[in-house]
This record gives C-alpha cells, sequence and structure tokens, in this order.
C-alpha cells in the first residue's frame, strides 16, 4: 500500500469543479497571461478558457499593454507556469475562505 499524501480523486476533481465558470489567470513559459473564463480541460489536463485575453510583456516595440481579444483559447499543460483564481474559489481544507485577496 502506498504511503503517500497525495489528495483522493474525488477530492481533486471537487476542487476542479470549483472552478468551473471562474475567471483565471494563466502564466505561460514564454512569459504571455491568459485571463478567461474556465470552461474545462482535455484528457491531458490541456486548459480551456473561454472570452479571453492575451498579454504579452515583450521589449516596448512589441508590447501591447491593452492586451489582445482571443476568444476561445486552448493552454497546452507543458506551457503553463502558474494558474491564479479568485482566493475563496476553492474549497479550503479548514472551511477557512475569509480572505478578500483577488489571486491566490
Amino acid at each position: 500500500m502506498s504511503t503517500t499524501s497525495s489528495p483522493s480523486p474525488s477530492y481533486a476533481i471537487s476542487q476542479m469543479k470549483s472552478l468551473f465558470r471562474q475567471f483565471l489567470r494563466i502564466t505561460t513559459t514564454d512569459g504571455r497571461i491568459f485571463l478567461g473564463t474556465f470552461t474545462g480541460t482535455d484528457k491531458h489536463l490541456n486548459i480551456i478558457l473561454a472570452n479571453a485575453e492575451e498579454f504579452r510583456f515583450a521589449p516596448r516595440e512589441e508590447a501591447n499593454p491593452n492586451g489582445r481579444y482571443v476568444g476561445l483559447v486552448m493552454i497546452p499543460r507543458r506551457l503553463m507556469v502558474k494558474i491564479e483564481a479568485p482566493e475563496g474559489v476553492l474549497e479550503s481544507t479548514d472551511g477557512d475562505n475569509s480572505e478578500d485577496g483577488m489571486y491566490t
């Protein structure tokens, strides 16, 4: 029997379901940031965002601080560096969601 402390599949699924239709901010390996509504994942855990905007942080002549609307986008898991959600969205293990910050 394994003694690892990884979460049970049902717990992980409930955490994923709590993110459904939530606004996420995803940072990729090339420095882009995607802001959009989480609509699901595929078999490989790539993330699908709806109504997404893309922001690039590049040299001044290439940068667009206003971002650009990309609509429905699939972000490959291998490119994701960081995924952020509004604080309090995920069910906490101790039941305390008293923080009012935007992202966890």
